[in-house]
């Protein structure tokens, strides 16, 4: 797979939130048996969606997560570039630590449209128009880290 599992958990579970009423806090165990995920590691992804102000969270009796204002506007490259850092922008197929037109590996030019294509799309793509496929049927929301684009 091209993202990480933190990647992947991170753009379930706010697809998942994405599809709830706006405002409506969803706990952590509730998204996780709802994914299927470990609830132990989603709680550290989300905490660092909380971190980087993509969610809201709530402790106490009516507390957990929802999504922050603006959130549903946000890309699928904002999400991963979130959880992945830069790393997805510059990182080499092949693992070399430098890897530029000038000094590059042997997959350099063939990857480097195709990356450029795939960060494109996935800037094209926003988490409101995932929510919208998944709550039309087109998706199945634990289909969607194999078929991240709708088609």
């Amino acid at each position: 797979m091209f993202f990480s599992r933190t990647s992947q958990y991170a753009i379930q579970a706010l697809i998942y939130l994405a599809t709830q009423p706006r405002g409506r806090r969803v706990l952590n165990r509730e998204i996780a048996l709802s994914l299927g995920v470990p609830s132990h590691y989603l709680a550290k992804v989300l905490q660092n969606l909380t971190r980087e102000k993509m969610l809201h969270s709530a402790r106490g009796r009516s507390g957990g997560f929802s999504l922050s204002a603006g959130a549903r506007q946000s890309s699928l490259l904002d999400i991963v570039l979130l959880t992945e850092g830069a790393r997805v922008e510059r990182e080499c197929l092949l693992g070399l630590k430098v890897c530029k037109d000038e000094t590059a590996c042997p997959l350099h030019r063939a990857w480097k449209p195709v990356k450029k294509e795939i960060l494109a799309s996935l800037g094209g793509i926003t988490l409101s128009q995932l929510a919208c496929a998944v709550k039309s049927g087109q998706y199945r929301l634990t289909d969607l880290p194999l078929a991240l684009a709708p088609r």
